[in-house]
């Protein structure tokens, strides 16, 4: 079973029915107990980094970190993927998961923010997540910050400047797009995040 992990901030709905769709066991809790049985986690986002914080009220913190270092799957989406870096300039004092130790950083003044839409994601490396996906296949986005180029970043977008849409450590993975939102190519995203939890 996949859990996705309900915060109170995101975007719950459209991706467990984007994960039943494709023919995946998904639930959505924010039980810790729930958590730690799963067979793979997903975190979706949409809003601010600061409601990343009730991860830490509703006692979620642990058990997601404890599964990522056990080698369960785990999807970062959006603000999900944000709070897999040490924190973010869109909420100083409120701390991600610290899996990279870089902090996002919002988009310069030389681009609209939010950058909202569709865009291209370029491959940088070998991606586990993007199997079958074309190069410069479009993506649906919706941010304001990003987060840093790394070694752990496979693909990237062009807004301002080029940011990570993909990372991926083991078998933790981020994307800045919501996949739910992103069609067929959305939809083999979750596809191969769930070959990763069977």
């Amino acid at each position: 079973m996949i859990a996705i992990v309900d915060y109170r901030a995101g975007n719950m709905t459209s991706v467990l029915k984007a994960f039943r769709f494709i023919g995946a066991g998904a639930a959505v809790t924010s039980d810790p107990d729930v958590v730690r049985l799963a067979d793979a986690i997903v975190l979706p986002g949409v809003g601010h980094f600061a409601s990343t914080r009730v991860l830490d009220d509703l006692h979620l913190r642990a058990p997601i970190s404890e599964a990522i270092e056990a080698g369960k799957p785990f999807l970062g989406i959006c603000v999900g993927m944000q709070w897999m870096f040490a924190g973010s300039a869109e909420a100083p004092g409120v701390s991600g998961l610290g899996l990279l130790r870089e902090e996002c950083k919002r988009f310069g003044t030389e681009v609209k923010s939010p950058h909202v839409g569709w865009n291209k994601v370029c491959m940088r490396g070998q991606s586990r997540l993007l199997h079958e996906i074309e190069d410069g296949e479009f993506f649906y986005y919706t941010h304001s910050y990003s987060g840093i180029m790394s070694k752990d970043c496979v693909a990237v977008t062009e807004y301002g400047g080029e940011f990570p849409a993909v990372i991926e450590r083991g078998r933790a993975f981020g994307v800045q797009f919501h996949p739910e939102k992103s069609g067929e190519a959305g939809l083999r995203v979750l596809k191969n995040f769930q070959e990763f939890a069977c």
